[in-house]
């Protein structure tokens, strides 16, 4: 029990670091179980592999919830309408995943849940990155309130390709972003919201597949992941911000593309 627990931390850190930095949260813990294998049924770790994220939508709720919250006593009449629209542009954005996500969710996880998949997509959003930050120009949109609906669904669009393992959900929406003319800021906040929608419901669907009839050892093992990565997601979601006020996000490309080109080698060779 207690090897399960320590497992379920070390999950729970990777889950809460790469679930915001775009390099792929679910290619990351695919890629862990190779090596790390949780001593649960395979029904399982399909379920806490996506409900282990509600510990990371937590994070963003918790460092945003006063831009977030539309009832706030020390907003105004006209900020309050504000965030009802930010609300409004979020849920459009969120509108294709989860269309395509729920007519395609077990064709997706049959065919794409590849230690090979995540490898070539880490590689091929890699180079995206750095030839889009190489290209990239001066951002016109440095306020959320200055975000489109039509922007938010070319996003929201955008987040369609992290249906692929590896693909990173928020390297995709931030990529879109960047692309349409969005500063790094707005193009991370949008995606942290964005998530907020995304992976409740995506996490919602997964325990309704899976029942609520869990064993005391999966029940403690899918909290501690839940905990752990709610920690570590406040972590990495202000590192991250801090970050890219004075970087872009070629570092996280470079890195992308070496551990993509490792693992190809480890799982040709090994």
């Amino acid at each position: 029990m207690i090897i399960e627990i320590i497992k379920s931390i070390l999950f729970g850190i990777v889950e809460g670091i790469t679930e915001w930095l775009p390099i792929s949260s679910t290619g990351h813990m695919i890629l862990l179980e190779q090596f790390v294998k949780l001593n649960v049924t395979p029904e399982f770790w399909k379920m806490f592999l996506v409900v282990i994220q509600l510990g990371a939508i937590l994070a963003v709720v918790v460092l945003y919830f006063n831009k977030l919250n539309p009832f706030s006593n020390k907003k105004t009449k006209e900020q309050k309408k504000d965030t009802w629209i930010l609300w409004s542009k979020v849920l459009v954005a969120c509108l294709p995943a989860a269309i395509i996500g729920l007519l395609f969710d077990d064709l997706i996880e049959k065919f794409l849940d590849s230690p090979f998949i995540v490898a070539i997509m880490l590689i091929i959003y890699g180079i995206a990155f750095v030839i889009i930050e190489n290209r990239n120009k001066k951002a016109n949109i440095t306020e959320l309130k200055n975000l489109t609906f039509r922007t938010a669904l070319i996003i929201g669009i955008f987040q369609l390709l992290a249906l692929i393992p590896g693909t990173s959900r928020s390297g995709a929406t931030i990529l879109g972003g960047i692309l349409i003319g969005t500063s790094r800021e707005i193009a991370a906040e949008f995606t942290f919201f964005l998530a907020i929608p995304v992976m409740f419901g995506a996490s919602l669907l997964k325990l309704l597949k899976f029942g609520l009839a869990f064993t005391g050892q999966e029940m403690a093992i899918l909290i501690v992941g839940l905990i752990t990565a709610f920690i570590i997601s406040i972590i990495a979601i202000k590192f991250l911000m801090n970050y890219i006020k004075k970087n872009d996000f070629k570092a996280f490309g470079y890195y992308r593309i070496i551990l993509g080109i490792l693992v190809l080698t480890y799982f040709i060779f090994v």
